[in-house]
């Protein structure tokens, strides 16, 4: 028999394609011609030009890369002023970038738990924390989805230790928000911390973008989150560049700089992506009625689709959800809508917790009237039976 330990992949291959499951890589060019809702450039600042001349002034006078990790070169005082910045914003005394939004939640995760701690998950969460969770070492206990009655009656139970919860704060497959106050008032009855992952929150939710938790009332006059609460967020969705951050009081934060393992062990953010981050985060100082227009857009949308007979689900912030009757009819639907020139979101098994395929669309601010019309045209004359 001829040597070939990779064997099984084929086998691996032949059931995702029976069940509809394969997916691949489709390289884009730099400007294509088709109208993008599948992309999470929720407020349109990816390519604006002052943030794209960020990121290119950023990599000219720093490098084009970190050069190492955050605690050998890899810190400069860009990712210091991005990080001061954040924190500000969003209510907190310290922020910590990294380079990704996925670094972040698992930072966070496996710094802020222990064996023998209790680790309390949404059923909805997604994958990063999913696996934050499972390298914590902590007890883990995944609890009904947006149920913090459920939250409540775990920490109730539990024989006293260190605990967390932990939820995004908008679920990106159904678009869905955190019941955040429920579920902080658990937390606070039962000596819990409270983690929050805000990469779809900020920028959508709350005055000005400034996130779900500000949204939910857990902020104070002066803007600053309450106690016993922990924020993680991307740096790739509203702020249209790439990395993440954890934020949260300094304490908390230096805590992360000394435990850390995926910041500890891992190159800092580029330059680049720090500049545009910063530049991005300062045009919604400017202009915080882009968070606004962008769930404007996609009350647009739902509407749209709910009024044509589809099953698009109320969004809480910017993304539209509709659903599919299996994970070829979602596929296909997504393929005549690129073939249309609309570019949309295809959500299966098993990226989606609750087993059901869908379509998924991004709101975007710098969307026009015409042109969430004619998404939602696209969208209906190609869906699945019609």
């Amino acid at each position: 028999m001829a040597y070939d330990p990779f064997a099984w992949t084929d086998d691996d291959a032949r059931g995702r394609a029976a069940s509809g499951l394969v997916r691949t890589l489709r390289p884009r060019p730099a400007r294509a011609d088709v109208l993008d809702l599948a992309s999470n450039d929720y407020l349109g600042l990816a390519r604006h030009p002052a943030v794209t001349r960020a990121a290119a002034d950023a990599a000219l006078r720093w490098g084009a890369g970190a050069t190492g990790s955050r605690l050998v070169t890899g810190s400069t005082l860009l990712h210091a002023d991005l990080e001061r910045e954040l924190a500000a914003y969003c209510g907190f005394e310290a922020a910590l970038v990294l380079s990704s939004g996925y670094a972040a939640n698992l930072a966070a995760l496996t710094a802020l738990t222990a064996r023998g701690s209790l680790l309390l998950s949404d059923a909805g969460n997604h994958a990063s924390i999913v696996d934050g969770c499972r390298l914590s070492r902590a007890e883990t206990v995944v609890v009904p989805h947006a149920d913090p009655e459920a939250v409540a009656k775990t920490l109730d139970a539990r024989g006293g230790g260190r605990a967390l919860v932990v939820s995004d704060a908008v679920f990106s497959v159904d678009g869905d928000a955190a019941p955040l106050a429920a579920l902080a008032r658990a937390c606070r009855a039962h000596g819990a911390a409270l983690l929050v992952d805000e990469a779809h929150g900020l920028g959508v939710l709350g005055p000005g973008g400034r996130g779900a938790l500000h949204a939910a009332g857990l902020a104070d006059q002066a803007g600053r989150v309450a106690e016993g609460v922990v924020a993680t967020l991307t740096l790739s969705k509203s702020l249209g560049s790439q990395g993440g951050a954890v934020l949260g009081p300094a304490r908390v934060i230096d805590h992360l700089v000394n435990t850390a393992r995926t910041f500890i062990f891992d190159t800092g953010l580029a330059p680049a992506a720090a500049g545009a981050a910063l530049a991005s985060l300062g045009h919604l100082r400017e202009r915080p009625e882009l968070a606004e227009r962008a769930r404007e857009v996609a009350r647009a949308l739902h509407s749209g689709l709910r009024a044509a007979g589809l099953r698009a689900v109320t969004p809480d912030a910017a993304v539209v959800s509709v659903r599919a009757d299996s994970p070829g009819a979602a596929l296909t639907w997504a393929a005549d809508c690129r073939r249309a020139g609309l570019l949309v979101g295809c959500f299966r098994p098993p990226s989606v917790p609750d087993g059901v395929s869908r379509i998924r669309l991004t709101a975007r601010a710098d969307l026009t009237d015409v042109q969430v019309a004619q998404a939602v045209r696209t969208i209906v004359e190609t869906a699945p039976g019609r």
